[in-house]
């Protein structure tokens, strides 16, 4: 038969480890209720610094203009004018974009 191995902690380090899993959980069903508004940390400090929504996004996720491109059946060209701010993209395009990265188009639609 088995013996059962016990461990034996300090309270307090116990009362920690208690809290930490507390703290997981709470970010786990914050990660799971996420409906794709939220934008990543990196690329909103690249928003408020000037990078363009698109090119934030796509930098997040290390895509070439060529990846996403290839990804959104856009052409690289066009896309490259949409994250110069050239061109405000189609609402097809911007759909396509946000699937790719898994957010919502408001998020990707630049606000002056």
């Amino acid at each position: 038969m088995a013996r059962a191995e016990t461990i034996t902690l300090k309270r307090a380090d116990y009362d920690a480890l208690v809290i930490r899993n507390e703290e997981l959980e709470d970010l786990l069903a914050a990660r799971d209720a996420d409906d794709g508004s939220r934008i990543p940390h990196d690329a909103a400090l690249a928003v408020m610094n000037g990078t363009s929504p698109c090119a934030a996004f796509r930098k997040h996720h290390g895509m070439t203009l060529r990846d996403l491109s290839e990804k959104t059946g856009v052409a690289a060209s066009y896309l490259s004018e949409i994250e110069r701010g050239l061109k405000p993209g189609s609402a097809s395009v911007l759909s396509r974009l946000a699937g790719v990265f898994g957010t919502t188009i408001d998020a990707l639609v630049e606000v002056d």
